[in-house]
């Protein structure tokens, strides 16, 4: 199993200047925002290893780690969720995704062509703001709100009440052939609900990402395993690899199909993406939330691990960094931590290349007939 936290980042990439990054550090810096933040499951597999606080537990002496420990260096150009879980899957991006502040006219005038639409808003803005921004205008003149936010990214936002949710899809994957041609990594489809002064987004927000080249989820799945996706997978995917998807609304969610699908998945692969850590509080810059976040998640896989056999294969990473103290509401382009559970091995990884050494990994546990031609192993 792959489990990725989305945008849990701990700084220190060789390249974070090139992006404007350099000084960020996810976890390092809600440690310090919050001291009294304790992670006893986490720092047990060895985060405290990775983090180089290794009494961050709070046990008098320190314990041998229960899990394989390291970092993972992106080779990848960019720093978005597309770019950094292709990544883990063995894809590694030469030229990055295109980001627009505006979207060129013959895009928009294309997609509003096709889909008999007129758009309000082109213009790069939080998810939120935007509902404050143009809610009410889409409200008196029921047109789709469009607009974008750092990432390659073309969102757009309807009522659900003024474009019911399946006409907002079909809107999106309109959006999504003609954006192919721009680099646009994801369409993504922002459903919302409220009154003027209040309005929400809803738990149906979908992804519409472009195809990527084939992944190490088609190698496992071609050759004959269930490709279990949770949460995002799936879209971030666009389907490929993917043999069954199970969506989620939250974190809370996303770890009680794990428990559910861990129970009942005897062979295979489950990848999950757990993306509250970045959409509801990296984004938002709310360092207090993320690390309830946290909790939550180590709460949860103190009761976990213990499923674990020492036949299986369990990883935990992430995709990029989202630093909430960090200027802007950007992602941020940090190395991520590797926790990897097998055969009761606690070995130091050291710092790794690619994020794709997970590919190569997962290519010698399934014992594919090839090596997987990018990344390295880190299993014995």
């Amino acid at each position: 199993m792959v489990i990725a936290l989305d945008s849990v980042g701990i700084g220190n990439a060789v390249d974070a200047d090139r992006y404007g990054d350099e000084g960020a550090n996810t976890l390092a810096h809600i440690f310090e925002r919050i001291p009294d933040l304790q992670l006893p499951n986490l720092t047990a597999l060895g985060l405290g290893e990775i983090l180089g606080r290794p009494g961050s537990s709070g046990e008098p002496e320190r314990l041998r780690p229960r899990a394989s420990h390291g970092r993972m260096e992106e080779r990848s150009a960019g720093k978005d969720t597309t770019t950094g879980h292709w990544e883990i899957a063995g894809v590694i991006m030469d030229e990055p995704f295109t980001v627009f502040e505006r979207f060129p006219d013959e895009l928009v005038k294309a997609i509003e062509l096709e889909a008999d639409v007129k758009f309000i808003g082109n213009f790069a803005c939080s998810g939120t703001v935007i509902l404050e921004k143009l809610g009410a205008e889409h409200l008196e003149t029921e047109q789709p709100v469009l607009y974008t936010s750092a990432d390659s990214v073309l969102q757009i936002a309807a009522h659900e009440d003024v474009i019911p949710v399946p006409k907002l899809y079909e809107l999106c994957q309109i959006a999504r052939r003609h954006a192919d041609r721009y680099r646009i990594g994801r369409v993504i489809a922002r459903p919302f609900e409220g009154t003027r002064g209040s309005f929400r987004r809803t738990a149906r927000r979908h992804d519409f990402s472009m195809r990527p080249p084939p992944t190490i989820l088609n190698a496992i799945a071609g050759a004959g395993f269930p490709v279990v996706g949770i949460g995002k997978i799936s879209d971030i995917f666009a389907g490929e690899g993917i043999t069954e998807s199970h969506p989620t609304i939250s974190n809370i969610d996303g770890m009680k199909k794990i428990d559910q699908l861990w129970a009942t998945t005897e062979r295979g692969l489950i990848f999950i993406n757990l993306v509250d850590f970045d959409m509801m509080f990296g984004h938002r810059r709310d360092a207090a939330g993320y690390a309830n976040a946290l909790l939550e998640f180590d709460q949860w896989l103190g009761t976990f691990t213990s499923s674990v056999s020492d036949d299986d294969l369990v990883i935990i990473t992430a995709d990029h960094g989202n630093d909430p103290t960090f200027r802007g509401t950007d992602h941020t382009r940090e190395q991520v931590p590797l926790l990897v559970m097998h055969k009761s091995e606690s070995r130091d990884l050291g710092t790794r290349k690619t994020f794709a050494d997970v590919a190569a990994s997962l290519a010698a546990f399934f014992e594919l007939s090839e090596p997987w031609p990018v990344g390295t192993s880190f299993l014995k």
